[in-house]
Order: C-alpha cells, then sequence, then structure tokens
C-alpha cells in the first residue's frame, strides 16, 4: 500500500530534517510524507520546503496561517492526502518520540486491520526511562481515564503515532472532529471504535524529545479531560454498517 506519513510541525527546526532523511530511507516502496507546519518563527516551514524542493515526488508541504492546533493540522493533512489517494495514512510526532522504523512493522500490519496504533501499554512498549515517576504515572493515568469512560479496547489510546487505511479514514466523519490538543488522539480512536473497525497495537520505546520544546500544557490537559465525556454524547448516533466495517478480527 502506498503510504503517506503526516507530520504536523511547530518549531521543530532542528528535528525535521534528520526526521525526513530517516523516513525517506525506511525500506517501504512508495512512501511520501507530508509535512503540516502552523507557521512555525523557527523557520520550520521554510525548512520544510526547501527539503520538499529537492524531493518533490516524495515530501510536500502543508503551509497554514497561525498556530491552529493538532488536531486541525491531522484533520487537514488527512484531507490532502485522501485527494493525492493514499492508500496508508501515518500519523507521528516531529520530535522523534516515535522511532521511524516502527512504520515498517506498522505498515505489514495494516494488512490485516483497519488501523495500527503504536502503543506504549501493551507488552515490549515502554514510556522513556529519563521520566520521573509523576510523570508516569500522569501519562498512565490519562489513558486509564479515558478508557475507562469511552470502553475503547486501545491500551494506548491518547498516543499519537498511528497508520490508518485509506478507507478507514473516509469512512470517519472528520468533519465532526473539534478536540485539537492529545484528546485529539482519544476523539480519533473513539469514533473509530464506534463504527466498528479493528485495531492492532504494536509496542514501541517513547523516548522524550531530543531537540526542541515540548508543547503539552495544563490547558491541553484540562481539555483533554473534559472533552471525554462530551464525546460520550456527541458520538451516540455512530454504529458499523457493511461499508464502515471493512475488516473485523477476532
Amino acid at each position: 500500500m502506498q503510504l503517506t506519513v503526516i507530520i504536523p510541525t511547530y518549531n521543530e527546526a532542528e528535528n525535521l530534517p534528520r526526521l525526513i532523511s530517516e523516513l525517506l530511507g525506511l525500506p517501504i516502496p512508495d512512501l511520501n510524507v507530508l509535512v503540516v507546519d502552523d507557521d512555525s518563527p523557527d523557520g520550520t516551514g521554510q525548512i520544510a520546503q526547501e527539503l520538499a524542493n529537492s524531493e518533490p515526488d516524495r515530501l510536500s508541504v502543508l503551509h497554514r496561517k497561525g498556530k491552529k492546533g493538532l488536531g486541525s493540522a491531522y484533520i487537514a493533512g488527512f484531507s490532502q492526502a485522501l485527494q493525492m489517494s493514499a492508500e496508508a495514512i501515518a500519523q507521528m510526532d516531529a520530535d522523534f518520540s516515535h522511532p521511524p522504523i516502527k512504520l515498517v512493522e506498522m505498515h505489514e500490519q495494516l494488512s490485516n486491520y483497519d488501523a495500527v496504533f503504536g502503543s506504549r501499554y501493551v507488552s515490549g512498549g515502554k514510556l522513556d526511562e529519563q521520566w520521573p515517576l509523576w510523570r508516569k504515572w500522569l501519562s498512565a493515568f490519562g489513558n486509564i481515564y479515558a478508557r475507562a469512560i469511552l470502553n475503547i479496547p486501545v491500551r494506548d489510546v491518547t498516543g499519537g503515532f498511528r497508520m490508518w487505511r485509506m478507507e478507514t479514514l473516509a469512512g470517519m466523519p472528520l468533519e465532526r472532529i473539534r478536540s485539537n490538543g492529545y484528546a485529539f488522539q482519544v476523539e480519533m480512536a473513539y469514533v473509530a471504535y464506534r463504527l466498528g473497525y479493528s485495531f492492532s497495537e504494536v509496542p514501541f520505546y517513547f523516548a522524550d524529545r531530543r531537540w526542541g520544546l515540548s508543547k503539552m500544557s495544563f490547558n491541553i490537559q484540562t481539555e483533554a479531560a473534559r472533552r471525554v465525556w462530551q464525546m460520550l454524547y456527541e458520538y451516540r448516533d455512530l454504529k458499523p454498517s457493511s461499508q464502515e466495517k471493512l475488516r473485523r478480527i477476532s
């Protein structure tokens, strides 16, 4: 399956060239990269465009005015990738917390599932060993909190390292997704679950960013806690249909 990797960026000038180099070197035939930049003041968008100019067949850039947020960046990227007829669409951070090499395993598994999620919480997955206990606890609690309320059978529901079949994203009401922090990841997983799509989880080691600053904030965390409850009511109407349920794996 032709794969398009979507990378939302905001002030990732130190990371992006290294990441693009690793992605384009992966042993995945017909892999393309789409960078969605939110007008980064550190020049990330310009760097991305220069890289795209040197690899016009494999790298493209979507420039957006202003900092519009993670969720809307992914929705814009998904829409463009679907228009480009991508057969598989991956999402990942630009800070190397998601190991590019894992995309190979995820791409292989996608032939049997509607979506494949990178997971920190299945056997073999792990959080950064240098994280303090309070940060590990906060991450684990966020997952437990969302999974318990929404009853999603996914161990890592807040993670942003995912790969989707084109038919899966095309069958989801992306226009209804309105979370913009990491609640966006929860909302996407919940909508896909409500529609009956099948999932696989691939373990990976989540390393803290090596360059640049984290985008996580208290406001993002509180938005996620509030949005989880709203999702329960907003998506009560969603249920699987013969068109949307591609392959239910027993």
